[in-house]
């Protein structure tokens, strides 16, 4: 599952829009929307505080791995 798929589907289990999971994290909701489509790679400090928001890890978040 590519990355942008995953972060989709973390937020769709936890309800929330692109919006507040961009609030969440400190982004535009764009950012968050383009990470979704795979048209943007987050930085790692990003990267970090969306792995920290949904608790997990980023190896998860890069591959759908527990």
């Amino acid at each position: 599952m590519k990355l942008g798929s995953r972060i989709k589907q973390l937020r769709k289990e936890r309800g929330l829009t692109q919006e507040q999971l961009a609030d969440a994290v400190n982004v535009h909701w764009r950012t968050i929307s383009n990470l979704e489509r795979d048209k943007a790679h987050p930085r790692s400090d990003l990267l970090a505080r969306l792995a920290r928001f949904f608790g997990t890890t980023i190896d998860n978040l890069m591959n759908g791995n527990p």
